[in-house]
């Protein structure tokens, strides 16, 4: 038996699934992204991103992508009662690992300084909206 978790506090999914579900001790979130709360899969609402009308980058900044990334992250733990401390595994998925890595190397260990969760990063060819980063995270949960 597992609860399913969402919350209007992070960014909608773009598709049929929570932000999380519970499993025991145990919280899986879905796949997070730097949006923010309030937009949706037609607007990019992706802090440091703005697209022309063909959809090309106008502003790209993937700092500002790794942060809000984790604030969503740090929202959907707490919102299922669970907390940033509580994170045991963080899989990273980056559009461009020689482009970014460094960047989200230095943001990630600004945010994990104290809590050590396993991680492991891989580059793939793209995500649904025109994000750089997504996170896939398991947690505790009391």
């Amino acid at each position: 038996m597992s609860d399913r978790i969402s919350t209007s506090n992070a960014p909608k999914p773009v598709g049929l699934y929570p932000h999380a579900r519970k499993v025991g001790n145990l919280l899986f979130l879905s796949g997070v992204g730097p949006r923010v709360a309030g937009s949706d899969a037609n607007d990019s609402g992706v802090p440091g991103l703005k697209l022309d009308h063909n959809g090309n980058f106008e502003e790209f900044d993937f700092e500002a992508q790794c942060r809000s990334v984790f604030d969503n992250v740090k929202i959907i733990l707490e919102d299922a009662g669970s907390s940033w401390e509580n994170l045991v595994d963080v899989t990273v998925f980056l559009v461009h690992m020689k482009r970014d890595f460094k960047v989200y190397n230095k943001v990630y260990a600004e945010y994990f300084k104290d809590n050590q969760p396993c991680r492991t990063t891989v580059e793939i060819n793209s995500l649904p909206t025109p994000i750089a980063i997504e996170l896939k995270c398991i947690a505790t949960i009391d």
